[in-house]
C-alpha cells in the first residue's frame, strides 16, 4: 500500500479520525463527580487541555495532582470512557478521504495515545482498518507525550520518508511529535484543542480533515 518514498500521513485517532468529544468530555466530568471537582464545559476543557495530562489537571483545580491521586483520576476517567465512545462515531467524510489518499499511491497509519489493545479492534470496527500500513496506540502509561511513540512509530514504517510525512492531529502535542521525527504537521480544530491554543504552535491549523489532508499534499509535495 503506498508508492516507496510517497507521501505519507500520519492520522491521530481521538478528535481527529474518531469524533469523540462528547465522550471526552462525559467521562471527565463523571470522573470529576467521583473525585468532588466541578464539572467542566467542552469550551472550557478546550482552552485548558494540554499534556502531560497532569498539568491538565493543575490548571483545573490549582495543583499538580500527586502520583497517587492521578493513577485514580486516570482510571476513572478510561472506566467512564469506555462507556461514553459508544455513541462516537468516525468525523464526517473520514471514509473517504482515507480511500482518496491511498488511491493515489499515497500512505497512511495511525498513532494514537489511547492504549493499544482498545484501539485496534475500535479502527477495525469502523471497516477502515485495511486503508492504514500500520496502526500504533500507546503501550505503558498514559498521560505523556507522543514524541517517543511518534519515533517508534514512523522508524517502523518501511519506505516513508520523513520529509514527505505529515501528522495530522488536534493537538498541539502532535505537532511536538512531528517535528520529533523531521516531519510535517497539520492541526485540526474539531477536537481537543481551541483555535487560539492551535495557532500558537507555528503549524498550519484547519477547521476540516478536508483542508487538512489538501494541507498534507502541499506539504509533502
Amino acid at each position: 500500500m503506498g508508492k516507496l518514498g510517497a507521501a505519507h500521513i500520519v492520522w491521530d485517532w481521538n478528535g481527529t479520525l474518531f469524533h469523540d468529544n462528547a465522550a471526552i468530555i462525559g467521562a471527565t466530568n463523571a470522573a470529576f463527580a467521583e473525585l468532588g471537582i466541578e464539572p467542566i464545559t467542552l469550551e472550557r476543557y478546550r482552552e485548558l487541555y494540554c499534556v502531560p495530562v497532569p498539568r491538565f489537571y493543575e490548571r483545573l483545580i490549582g495543583r499538580l495532582p500527586t502520583d497517587e491521586e492521578w493513577e485514580v483520576m486516570d482510571a476513572t476517567f478510561h472506566r467512564y470512557y469506555v462507556e461514553h465512545r459508544v455513541g462516537c462515531e468516525l468525523t464526517d467524510g473520514v471514509p473517504g478521504l482515507l480511500t482518496e489518499w491511498g488511491s493515489a499511491g499515497r500512505s497512511q497509519s495511525i498513532l494514537s495515545m489511547y492504549g493499544h489493545d482498545e484501539l485496534v479492534p475500535l479502527v477495525r470496527g469502523f471497516g477502515i482498518e485495511s486503508h492504514f500500513v500500520r496502526v500504533d496506540g500507546r503501550t505503558g502509561p498514559s498521560g505523556g507525550s507522543k514524541a517517543e511513540h511518534m519515533v517508534r512509530h514512523v522508524g517502523a514504517l518501511a519506505g516513508v520518508e520523513p520529509a514527505r510525512t505529515v501528522v495530522i492531529g488536534d493537538a498541539a502535542d502532535d505537532a511536538i511529535a512531528a517535528r520529533r521525527v523531521g516531519a510535517q504537521a497539520v492541526l485540526y480544530t474539531g477536537g481537543s484543542h481551541s483555535r487560539a491554543s492551535l495557532e500558537e504552535v507555528g503549524v498550519p491549523v484547519v477547521d476540516s480533515l478536508e483542508e487538512a489532508v489538501e494541507e498534507a499534499e502541499r506539504l509533502a509535495a
